[in-house]
């Protein structure tokens, strides 16, 4: 009998072609191998493993989730289709799916210290931080050099307030080749003594908050009890003059605009995440909005401005000459500015928290506003937000130009 016309046959020829072309990086034309062996041969748990760890790997994670999820349902034992499955709902965001099918991955026997490191990651997601902190550890057991094993591990002890063990992390991670600039970060916020950064890394803060973006405001109102913008804005909206045009500095998703508008010819806003102003856009409360630094915004534009707010900003800020210095330049006479910063106490006037959120002193505020030309007009304090349902207090400003 002639093989040539045996499916089986076919179907191995074409599945140990895509072997070859598996291994030899051409993965579109062995998905297409695989492909033509499931025709000939349906439901063949090793070519559908082998299918979808290839899809995986191309990225294309929803079709790699539907082949993945039939492969393990047709071979529970197959353990690198459970970690690829695990990967590809890791990239769909499906923390929990992620997470079990990562487990069971591990529980056959597939444990790296890249497969624990994706692990926890998504264990972190779920807030099951002592299971994630195993699987970090396990990590780093296997691969004591793997600079963001040690990363995470120091993010996940700083959050609970272990700050030397998470300072010696980040030192692990900086002698292994983590990003300086944000290791440097992180560990001035947990280590006195340690030079700390005037300006967090602008990388961090875009990440930060285009990650958090879709979330953003119903999280700060809803689980933080954000209250900044209205306590900043209440005095403002009260008086009832009108502003030609408001500057909304780290607008966010337009909560600010959103208050303002009503006493405003025009808010223009500007934010690093682009999440964030793709969102703010769409509130209708903005003549524009442009997406980059707050300082490059302020010294682009030359239109005299007669409001300028920033809610909660400046704790991502940190040094805030240069800003008070653009601010004073844009400001007609007799124009604003009102803002908030997370309020500080001694020395010195600007001060980094393990939160990796900046603070600001009293007199820090005095000092440059007398600086850089501008009265005070009235200073107030307030709860900005909740940080694990305790008030976070602000130090909230109106100034106007001498």
């Amino acid at each position: 009998m002639s093989t040539d016309t045996d499916p089986i046959e076919q179907a191995k020829a074409a599945f140990f072609e895509g072997n070859a072309l598996f291994e030899a990086g051409r993965l579109d034309e062995a998905m297409a191998r695989y492909q033509t062996a499931l025709t000939l041969v349906p439901g063949r748990p090793s070519v559908l493993a082998n299918l979808g760890v290839t899809q995986c790997r191309l990225g294309r994670w929803t079709e790699a989730v539907h082949t993945l999820g039939q492969a393990t349902r047709a071979d529970p034992a197959h353990r690198d289709a459970w970690i690829a499955l695990g990967l590809s709902h890791d990239a769909l965001s499906n923390w929990a799916d992620a997470a079990q099918a990562l487990q069971q991955g591990v529980k056959l026997g597939a444990s790296t210290a890249l497969i624990q490191l994706s692990l926890a990651s998504c264990l972190l997601r779920l807030d099951h931080a002592d299971e994630a902190l195993q699987a970090l550890d396990q990590a780093l057991v296997l691969d004591p050099t793997l600079a963001e094993a040690w990363s995470q591990r120091g993010s996940l002890l700083r959050d609970t307030g272990q700050y030397a063990e998470a300072a010696r992390c980040f030192e692990q991670a900086l002698a292994h080749g983590g990003d300086e600039e944000l290791h440097r970060f992180y560990l001035a916020s947990v280590k006195a003594g340690e030079a700390m950064p005037v300006q967090p890394p602008r990388a961090y803060v875009q990440a930060l908050f285009n990650e958090y973006a879709d979330d953003f405001q119903s999280h700060l109102i809803e689980h933080l009890k954000y209250q900044a913008h209205e306590t900043l804005l209440a005095p403002l909206i009260k008086g009832g003059r009108r502003y030609p045009l408001v500057l909304d500095l780290g607008c966010g998703t337009g909560l600010c605009g959103q208050l303002i508008r009503a006493q405003a010819d025009a808010v223009d806003g500007v934010d690093l995440a682009q999440a964030m102003v793709e969102q703010a856009r769409a509130s209708g409360a903005y003549r524009r909005v442009e997406q980059g630094d707050l300082l490059g915004f302020l010294q682009s534009q030359t239109d005299p401005a007669d409001l300028v707010i920033a809610a909660d900003v400046f704790i991502y800020v940190g040094a805030l000459d240069a800003v008070f210095a653009a601010v004073h330049q844009r400001l007609r006479p007799g124009g604003r500015f009102a803002f908030s910063v997370e309020l500080a106490r001694g020395e010195p006037g600007l001060q980094l928290r393990p939160s990796l959120r900046y603070a600001h002193t009293p007199g820090y505020v005095e000092q440059l506003a007398q600086t850089h030309g501008f009265r005070l007009c009235q200073t107030w304090q307030a709860p900005l937000r909740e940080d694990q349902q305790k008030p976070v207090m602000g130090l909230y400003a109106l100034l106007e130009p001498v």
